[in-house]
C-alpha cells in the first residue's frame, strides 16, 4: 500500500487529468478503496469521478480482489464481488462489465457463470495449460464463448478471452538494450522512493534516438500476436505486477511512442490507442464473427512446462484454508442471525451500527483472504499471518456479536436468559452450564453436536426441560477434559438452549441420569505394518443403521465398508501415504508452494498403527493412531471416525465423520490420505468446481510428471465411481486429489517444503510449515442413485454446522422457573433441493432506480450517508444438476411470502442481479453469435402469483426483501 498501490492510483488520477485520450482500467477494490478512504484528497476524488463519468478510468471485474479460481468457496466468491460491486455502485453508479481474472493458476467453469449472474458482457482469462494455449493460439481459437454451467443453458454465456502467450504483461525484450523495455518507471523501492527519483530497471528513454526502434519492437510484437486472434483489433496489455506506480514517466514515454507508430501507420501498418477493456470488447462485439462455443469443461488444473504442475497450492498452508473456511461459516450464521433480529427487534438493544461495523469487518476478512495469493497458501509467512490476524481479529468480534444476538432481551422477555428452565433442582447435585445451538441452514436438521466439558458425568435437557440424548467419554487430545455428545434437532435459522448439568460422581436415580451414556475405550494393542501375513482373519465390526465397518485387528486398519441397504460391501482402507520432494534445484524439478512435482510415488508414511474403539448409543468412536517407527512414543498422523448410533432417530446414518492429525511433517514431504477400495473407477475422479458443479478428471499419461498433473482442486466435494457404488467425501476446507490407481483416492492433506531456487527465497515462499493440521471430512458410501441425493446437501451441511456457544462458566443452579415452552421463533424451511445462499443487511446505500441513484452521484454531494437497514439481500440457489436426480433436479417454485413468515412479513420482494447492482430486468447483457446458437426465451420464471418464484437446475437467484416494520 505504501510503497506501490497507493502512488498507482494517485499518480494514474494526475496523469489522466492531463490529457483526454489516455485510458486506465483499475481491477481490485481492496487497494483503491483503502486510498479512496486513507489517502485520496478532495480533489483527487473530484477528478476520479470525472475520469469515471467519462469512461477514461474503468472499473473492471469490481470484486474485492482477483480471487483464485482452484480453492475458493463459490459463496466467498460471491461475497468478495458484492463487496467491491457494492462499493463502486454507491460511489460512482457504475457496475463492472467485463473481468480481468489473468492471474489465477487455472480457470474454473463456475467463474465466468458467476461473473455473467453479475451482468458481465466478457471475461479475460491467461493461465491456462501451456500445451493448450498453444494449440488454441495455432487455431485462433483464444476467443470463445463460455457456457459454464451444463444446466444453465444461454442465460450464462459469456465471451471469453484468453491471453496469449505473452500473457497479461508487455513483453519486456528490447533488441537493442540490455535493460527490460517498456517498464519507464522501473521497480518500487520499499519503504520509501529514492530521493534522486531514479528507481532500479528502468528502461532506456523514447527519444529522437530510440523511438524508431521502440516502435519497431511494439510493432512486431503487434503483428505476431495478431496472427493468432480473428479480428483486426488486438489488446495489447501495457503494464505488469506493481507497475504505474510513477505513472508520469510510463506516460510521458508511452505518448510519444504511440505517436509516433500513428505518424507511420502507413509504413508499419499498425495504428494503435489507449483502450480501455470496454472499448476493446466493444469493437470485438461489433465485428459481429461467429464464436465457437466451449461447454461446462474447465482449465484446471494449470502447468507452465513439463514439470511444473500449479498442483501444489491445492494444499498450501492448510491451516489458513481452514480458518479461511471457518471465517466464511461463522459470517454466514452472523449475518442470518443478525438480520432476523433486526426484522423482528428493530428497537433491540443490540446496537445496529456496532453490529454491522463487526459484520463488515469479517467480510472484509473473508474477502481478501479468497485473493489468487491469498487462500492458495503461495504468499509469504509474514503475509499469510496478517491474513489469520485479520480473520481471527474479526472472528473474535463476530463471536462477540453472536453473544449479543442470542443473551441481550429482545424487546419482549426480559427475564434473565441464563436462569435455571428446568425443574425442581438439588444444589449438591453438582453444577450447571447452559449452550446455545444455532442452525444457520434453512433446512430442519437432526444432528450430533459435541462440546468440551471437565466433569465426567453429565446430563442434558431441552429448552422444553426434556431430557436429550447424550454420551459422554474421555477426550483423545486430554486426560482433563471429556467430549459430551448431544442429539439436537433444530428448525431453520432457529436456535435452542441446553442446560448440562455436570457432575463428578454418577447418578443414582434414572431421573437424574437423563438420557446420558458413558461410553468407555477399548484399546487394541500396536501392529506393525506387515507383522501378519493373514489379514482379513481378525475382523471387528461396527454397526449402525447404514453400514457395517470391519476393522482388521491384525493391521488396526479399517478392512471394508458393507452398505446395508444396498447389500454391497465394498474393501476399503484408509492409511497415510507421502510424497518426498525434491528441494535442490541442481537434483531436478522441485515442489513448492505453487508446484507439486511427484518425482516418484508415494511411499507409506508410518510403520505401526494403535487403535481404540469407543462403542456408544450415540457415536462409536474409533480412534487409529499412526506411528512412524513401531517403537515411537508420540503418533505422527491419527484418524478419528465417527459412526452415528441413534437408532430410530432422524440422524444421518450415511455419514462417517473423520478428523485427521497431522504434523509436524517432515520436511520436503506431501502427505496424503489414502482411500484404497474395491471400486473399479479406471482412476476417474470427480471434483467440484468450487462447490458448485462436479467436474469429470479423467486419469491421463503424461511423459512427464503424470502423478502431479492428476492431482486436481477439491473445494467441497470428491468421489469416485463405479457401476454399483460411490465412495464421497466431502471436506471443510480445500485440498488436492487424485485417483493414481484403480479404485484409489488420494486427499493431499498437508505440505511442507524448503528449496534453494533463488526466486523462492527472496521471497520467503519455501513453504516451510511446521504446523499441526486437523481437517475433517465426511464420508458416505452407496449406490450412486442413493449418494446423488446426498453430497450436494451433505457438504452444505458441512460448511455450515451448527454454531454451539457455551453461555455461561458451569456453576451453581440459580432460581427455579417454570420451563418456557415452545421454540422461541418459527423456523425458516426450503424444499431439500433449495439452499439458502446469503440473508444479509449489506448496509449499501443506493436507490434500486438506477436512474435515481445516478442523478444523486452525479449531483456532487458526498454520498456517505447512513447503511440501509431495510433492504435484505437474499439468494436462493438449486443445488442439483438437470437430470441428476427424478425428483430432485426438478424446478421449484416456492411462494417467498410464506418461505419468509417466519420471519417477517414481506412487503417488497425485487430481483436483482447476483452481487444486487442490476435491477434484473433491465440487465441486457450482450449477445454473441456461436456455432450452436438458436434464439431462447431467457425470461425468468417468475409464478403467478406476485411473490412466487421458480428457480430451475443451478439456478442462482438474487432479490432485495423489504418486511413490513415491528412495533412493539
Amino acid at each position: 500500500m505504501h510503497a506501490y498501490a497507493a502512488n498507482v492510483y494517485t499518480t494514474v488520477t494526475e496523469e489522466l487529468s492531463k490529457a483526454a485520450e489516455r485510458r486506465f482500467i483499475a481491477v481490485e477494490q481492496e487497494f483503491f478503496r483503502l486510498w479512496w478512504d486513507t489517502v485520496a484528497t478532495d480533489t483527487l476524488k473530484r477528478q476520479v469521478r470525472q475520469l469515471v463519468k467519462e469512461g477514461r478510468l474503468e472499473f473492471v471485474l469490481g470484486g474485492q480482489v482477483m480471487h483464485d479460481e482452484a480453492v475458493t468457496d463459490l459463496e466467498d466468491e460471491i461475497l468478495q464481488m458484492t463487496e467491491g460491486h457494492g462499493f463502486l455502485y454507491e460511489t460512482f453508479g457504475v457496475r463492472p462489465q467485463f473481468s480481468w481474472h489473468v492471474d489465477p493458476f487455472g480457470a474454473s467453469a463456475t467463474t465466468p457463470v458467476l461473473f455473467a449472474l453479475a451482468g458481465f458482457n466478457a471475461h479475460v482469462i491467461s493461465r491456462i495449460d501451456y500445451d493448450l494455449k498453444d494449440g488454441m493460439q495455432k487455431d485462433k481459437k483464444l476467443q470463445f464463448v463460455w457456457g459454464g454451467s451444463r444446466s444453465l443453458k444461454e442465460k450464462q454465456l459469456i465471451f471469453t478471452h484468453t491471453m496469449d502467450q505473452f500473457s497479461y504483461c508487455t513483453p519486456s525484450h528490447l533488441p537493442f538494450s540490455n535493460s527490460s523495455g517498456f517498464y519507464w518507471n522501473g521497480v518500487a523501492l520499499f519503504p520509501d522512493p529514492p530521493k534522486d527519483g531514479v528507481y532500479p530497471n528502468m528502461s532506456l528513454p523514447v527519444t529522437k534516438e530510440t523511438v524508431h526502434a521502440y516502435a519497431k519492437t511494439m510493432v512486431e510484437n503487434i503483428k505476431q500476436r495478431a496472427a493468432w486472434f480473428r479480428t483486426n483489433h488486438v489488446l495489447w496489455p501495457w503494464g505488469c505486477d506493481k507497475q504505474f506506480y510513477n505513472s508520469s514517466v510510463q506516460f510521458s514515454n508511452m505518448d510519444p511512442l504511440m505517436k509516433y507508430i500513428n505518424q507511420n501507420s502507413k509504413q508499419f501498418g499498425v495504428t494503435v490507442q489507449y483502450s480501455t477493456l470496454g472499448e476493446y470488447f466493444q469493437a470485438v462485439h461489433q465485428s459481429e464473427l461467429i464464436w465457437e462455443q466451449r461447454g461446462s469443461e474447465d482449465f484446471l488444473p494449470y502447468s507452465t512446462e513439463p514439470h511444473q504442475a500449479w498442483t501444489g497450492f491445492y494444499a498450501s498452508r492448510n491451516v489458513l484454508k481452514g480458518v479461511a473456511r471457518r471465517a466464511s461459516s461463522q459470517l454466514h450464521a452472523a449475518e442470518t442471525l443478525f438480520t432476523r433480529y433486526r426484522i423482528c427487534f428493530p428497537d433491540g438493544p443490540v446496537a445496529k451500527d456496532w453490529a454491522l461495523d463487526k459484520l463488515r469487518a469479517l467480510r472484509w476478512a473473508v474477502s481478501e483472504v479468497q485473493h489468487h495469493d491469498g487462500i492458495t497458501g503461495t504468499e509469504s509467512p509474514e503475509v499469510a499471518d496478517m491474513y489469520l490476524q485479520h480473520l481471527t481479529q474479526a472472528m473474535m468480534d463476530v463471536e462477540e456479536l453472536l453473544a449479543a444476538l442470542f443473551l441481550l432481551p429482545h424487546g419482549l422477555d426480559t427475564s434473565d436468559i441464563t436462569g435455571s428452565l428446568y425443574g425442581k433442582t438439588d444444589v449438591d447435585e453438582g453444577l450447571e452450564q447452559h449452550v446455545i445451538v444455532y442452525n444457520p441452514l434453512a433446512w430442519n436438521i437432526t444432528t450430533i453436536i459435541n462440546t468440551t466439558v471437565t466433569f465426567p458425568h453429565a446430563t442434558v435437557f431441552d429448552d422444553d426441560g426434556q431430557p436429550v440424548p447424550a454420551q459422554i467419554q474421555q477426550s483423545a487430545h486430554s486426560n482433563a477434559t471429556f467430549d459430551l455428545f448431544m442429539l439436537v434437532e433444530l428448525g431453520g435459522l432457529q436456535h435452542r438452549k441446553y442446560l448440562i448439568k455436570l457432575s463428578e460422581k454418577l447418578c443414582s436415580q434414572k431421573s437424574e441420569c437423563g438420557w446420558t451414556y458413558r461410553a468407555k475405550g477399548v484399546l487394541f494393542e500396536r501392529r506393525g505394518v506387515g507383522g501378519s501375513p493373514r489379514t482379513g482373519r481378525r475382523l471387528l465390526p461396527v454397526l449402525n443403521e447404514c453400514y457395517r465397518l470391519m476393522f482388521d485387528q491384525d493391521t488396526n486398519l479399517l478392512h471394508s465398508i458393507t452398505h446395508l441397504q444396498d447389500k454391497r460391501r465394498v474393501r476399503m482402507t484408509q492409511d497415510f501415504w507421502e510424497y518426498h520432494a525434491n528441494g535442490d534445484t541442481k537434483a531436478g524439478p522441485i515442489s513448492d508452494n505453487y508446484i507439486f512435482t511427484g518425482n516418484s510415488s508415494a511411499v507409506r508414511a508410518y510403520k505401526a498403527v494403535q487403535m481404540e474403539i469407543i462403542p456408544g448409543k450415540v457415536v462409536t468412536e474409533i480412534r487409529q493412531l499412526f506411528f512412524r517407527e513401531e517403537s515411537d512414543r508420540d503418533y505422527a498422523f491419527s484418524i478419528t471416525t465417527r459412526v452415528p448410533e441413534c437408532y430410530g432417530s432422524r440422524v444421518r446414518c450415511h455419514r462417517l465423520e473423520q478428523t485427521y492429525s497431522l504434523g509436524p511433517l517432515r520436511l520436503n514431504t506431501e502427505v496424503v490420505l489414502r482411500s484404497s477400495t474395491s471400486l473399479k473407477n479406471n482412476q476417474t475422479v470427480f471434483t467440484d468446481d468450487n462447490g458448485y458443479q462436479m467436474m469429470e478428471r479423467k486419469h491421463r499419461m503424461f511423459i512427464n510428471n503424470t502423478i502431479a498433473r492428476n492431482f486436481f482442486p477439491m473445494v467441497r466435494t470428491a468421489y469416485i465411481a463405479d457401476a454399483l457404488s460411490r465412495l464421497v467425501l466431502v471436506s471443510d476446507r480445500a485440498h488436492g486429489v487424485s485417483s493414481q490407481a484403480n479404485g484409489q483416492l488420494e486427499v493431499m492433506l498437508h505440505r511442507r517444503l524448503w528449496n534453494n531456487l533463488p526466486w523462492n527465497l527472496g521471497y520467503n515462499l519455501t513453504l516451510n510449515d511446521s504446523s499441526v493440521v486437523r481437517p475433517a471430512l465426511w464420508v458416505t458410501l452407496g449406490s450412486v442413485n442413493t449418494t446423488s441425493k446426498l453430497y450436494q446437501r451433505e457438504a452444505i451441511e458441512l460448511q455450515h454446522r451448527p454454531v454451539v456457544m457455551a453461555i455461561d462458566q458451569p456453576e451453581k443452579p440459580r432460581q427455579v422457573k417454570e420451563p418456557r415452552k415452545g421454540s422461541p421463533s418459527l423456523p425458516v424451511v426450503l424444499p431439500p433441493n433449495l439452499h439458502l445462499l446469503s440473508f444479509s443487511i449489506p448496509g449499501w446505500n443506493y436507490s434500486s432506480d438506477h436512474h435515481v441513484h445516478l442523478r444523486r452521484v452525479q449531483s456532487g454531494q458526498e454520498l456517505r450517508s447512513e447503511p440501509d437497514y431495510s433492504r435484505v439481500l437474499l439468494r436462493i440457489m438449486h443445488i442439483f444438476e438437470e437430470g441428476e436426480d427424478a425428483e430432485l433436479s426438478k424446478p421449484v417454485t416456492i411462494n417467498m411470502k410464506e418461505v419468509l413468515q417466519g420471519v417477517g412479513e414481506v412487503k417488497v420482494l425485487e430481483e436483482r442481479s447476483l452481487t444486487g447492482t442490476w435491477d434484473i430486468g433491465s440487465l441486457q447483457r450482450w449477445k454473441w453469435k456461436t456455432t450452436n446458437s438458436h434464439e431462447t426465451d431467457d425470461k425468468r420464471q417468475q409464478g403467478s402469483a406476485e411473490f412466487n418464484v421458480t428457480i430451475a437446475p443451478k439456478e442462482i437467484r438474487t432479490f432485495f426483501v423489504q418486511f413490513e416494520a415491528r412495533n412493539f
